[in-house]
């Protein structure tokens, strides 16, 4: 243990006798108010519930955060692991076909194609994945790519009169748009 110096030994001995000397509630005081808590005290009390109420919402802000940021990286690292199973089956489809396809006419391989193609669009519509054929429909830009215009008198200006490649769209929002061949009046003759 080691020795104060002199000086400290004398501040604490002077805030001993300055604790001594300030006025204590005297005993019929404490009576008299029933044992109730001073306003000091009182807000002490509340300041400490406070801060208790503080670190705990800090906690659980944290923890809040800690989850959000594991779920978004476990959706980042597993979010396609629907299609990926949906997709399984397709590429055993076409193992199967590599497979046969030596010893197989052309008539089976053409029907293998359309199985595994069949296979493909239930794949994509389980995961929420809509092809988008808009043959003879109104043009709509927000959905429709315009790779030219046709003159055409059986089809109504601005609609559709050939897909070039068809679009598709998951739930609500266009991953891709369809191109397309798009009708117009008919050119007046010279």
């Amino acid at each position: 243990m080691t020795e104060d110096a002199p000086e400290q030994r004398m501040a604490d001995d002077d805030a001993q006798s300055a604790d001594a000397d300030a006025p204590q509630p005297s005993t019929r005081e404490a009576e008299a108010s029933g044992g109730a808590e001073s306003p000091l005290d009182e807000l002490r009390r509340e300041a400490d519930e406070y801060r208790d109420r503080l670190f705990r919402l800090a906690a659980e802000l944290e923890n809040v955060r800690k989850r959000a940021a594991r779920d978004v990286e476990n959706a980042r690292k597993y979010g396609f692991e629907r299609l990926a199973q949906a997709l399984l089956p397709v590429r055993d489809s076409l193992e199967a076909g590599l497979a046969a396809g030596a010893s197989a006419d052309v008539e089976t391989l053409l029907e293998g194609k359309r199985a595994t193609l069949r296979l493909l669009d239930s794949a994509l519509e389980q995961v929420g994945i809509a092809e988008l054929d808009p043959e003879g429909e109104p043009f709509d830009p927000e959905k429709h790519e315009a790779m030219t215009t046709q003159p055409s008198t059986t089809a109504e200006p601005n609609t559709v009169v050939t897909v070039v490649q068809k679009g598709y769209a998951i739930h609500d929002r266009l991953l891709r748009p369809a191109r397309v061949v798009v009708a117009r009046a008919p050119d007046a003759p010279d």
